[in-house]
């Protein structure tokens, strides 16, 4: 980042190029005090490291912000950062617009290397530690054999060669529709991995463009669809093989959340036909992927756009994604949950497995996603009573905990709404939220874990 900002002169070069020389002497201070040893990366050793390296990597990368010509303080610096390694897109930076190229590249960068490595913790890590049911997803490239890491390298590679070529298409398909290389690349990361951070103040709005506003679109469902099931979809077999279920649910809930909003802003607002269609689109997709771009400022929609977008920040993609919140598998696991008790009340000796697909879940994992779902509603419910302590509203601390625990960026109301800025929230708040956004980012009970002395035995 240091070469890019002498290449643009943006006076920038020398915070970054101090920032890298005390990441790399902390680095290498840590490979010379273990060198020689003996070692071996355990699962557990992996878990702890895992989540360390989310709460100390924010710490170097905030390195840049607090120097001249950003000037941000300790908290806002690593609120910033927190934000962009979670693909969180909440800001604390107000004046995008005239911020330094390479401040704004950097955002993204952020953004995008926390999106390939969200991937490969929900990949390798969620499995093992059986959270949220996610040992559904435990590939026999992660089993314990002498093959499993050749196979597990070949599995990673493929993704980042998928996630790489998407990135790249973005940003050749923004440049075609109107953006800069500068604003195609930026936007074109920041879709990709569902994040969010803008080089404007009025994100998408900015462009006024609905044919980037569709292309943001396209580009956002799939950085939410798991990367496993596109490298899936290329195999030989029969079509229902290739598709993971909660892909044909995620788009058919799209579909169905995009026409009924479109057809309100019609009949309610008095939204041109196409117009709504294509806000509707838009912002949906944006929320329901905790992606959170925005294209307009919804809130002046009313109570119910409101309500609607508050609701959204709990759907997220699919698992296997960059995207937060609770998933479109943990919704289907869930009803058919239901739909068993039903059933099983209607008629007490039926045998009615849970099924995913075509595969029965045992009733392990099942209630592993019942333990996740309802420690994903208590920590938004304690985030949201935390910040209503700090003296905030009672909109604002329950978006703000939504947002955060979802890792989604803006909310709802004047403070943190489409329009807004975290900026003026009090330090307090923002070290509340760095700690809920790196909990919703690694899925809550990976975090947890850490906590239970029984883990270090």
């Amino acid at each position: 980042m240091a070469l890019f900002a002498l290449a643009t002169e943006d006076g920038h070069a020398e915070e970054f190029g101090v920032a890298a020389a005390v990441t790399t002497m902390v680095a290498g201070g840590c490979v010379l005090t273990t060198r020689g040893r003996p070692f071996q990366l355990k699962f557990r050793d992996a878990t702890l490291l895992t989540v360390v390296a989310w709460v100390l990597v924010p710490a170097f990368a905030a390195l840049p912000l607090i120097a001249h010509p950003v000037n941000l303080s300790l908290v806002d610096a690593y609120f910033e950062m927190v934000s962009g390694i979670t693909t969180t897109g909440a800001t604390v930076i107000t004046g995008l617009d005239t911020h330094p190229a390479s401040v704004l590249l950097w955002r993204s960068t952020t953004q995008w290397i926390g999106g390939i490595g969200i991937i490969g913790f929900a990949i390798v890590m969620l499995p093992f530690l059986k959270i949220g049911g996610m040992q559904l997803f435990r590939l026999e490239f992660t089993e314990r054999s002498e093959k499993a890491m050749p196979r597990m390298r070949s599995i990673a590679v493929a993704v980042v060669e998928i996630y790489v070529t998407l990135t790249a298409t973005c940003v050749v398909v923004y440049r075609l529709l109107g953006m800069t290389w500068f604003d195609a690349l930026n936007h074109a990361m920041t879709t990709i991995c569902t994040a969010g951070f803008s080089t404007h103040d009025a994100s998408f709005a900015y462009f006024d463009s609905p044919a980037l506003e569709w292309a943001a679109v396209v580009f956002m469902v799939l950085g939410a669809l798991p990367f496993l099931a596109l490298l899936r979809m290329a195999r030989i077999g029969a079509l229902q093989d290739r598709f993971d279920p909660q892909v044909v649910t995620f788009f058919s809930v799209l579909v169905i959340l995009v026409g009924a909003f479109a057809v309100w802003l019609l009949t309610a607002k008095g939204l041109p036909a196409e117009t709504a269609l294509t806000k509707a689109a838009f912002n949906v997709v944006s929320i329901a992927t905790t992606t959170g771009f925005t294209s307009t400022d919804y809130v002046l929609w009313g109570a119910f756009a409101s309500a609607w977008f508050f609701a959204l920040s709990f759907v997220g993609g699919c698992t296997g994604s960059t995207a937060g919140a609770i998933k479109i598998f943990r919704f289907k696991v869930m009803y058919a949950v239901v739909k068993q008790h039903i059933r099983h009340a209607i008629y007490p000796h039926i045998v009615a497995p849970i099924r995913y697909g075509r595969r029965v879940i045992p009733d392990e994992q099942a209630g592993s996603v019942g333990v996740f779902v309802f420690v994903y509603i208590a920590a938004f419910a304690l985030v949201a009573v935390a910040m209503a302590l700090l003296g905030l509203g009672a909109e604002t601390s329950i978006s703000i905990a939504a947002s955060a625990i979802g890792n989604i960026g803006p909310g709802i109301g004047e403070v943190i709404g489409p329009a807004g800025n975290f900026s003026s929230l009090p330090d307090a708040a923002k070290v509340i939220m760095c700690l809920a956004m790196i909990m919703g980012r690694l899925e809550i009970l990976a975090v947890l874990i850490l906590l239970m002395p029984s883990f270090y035995r």
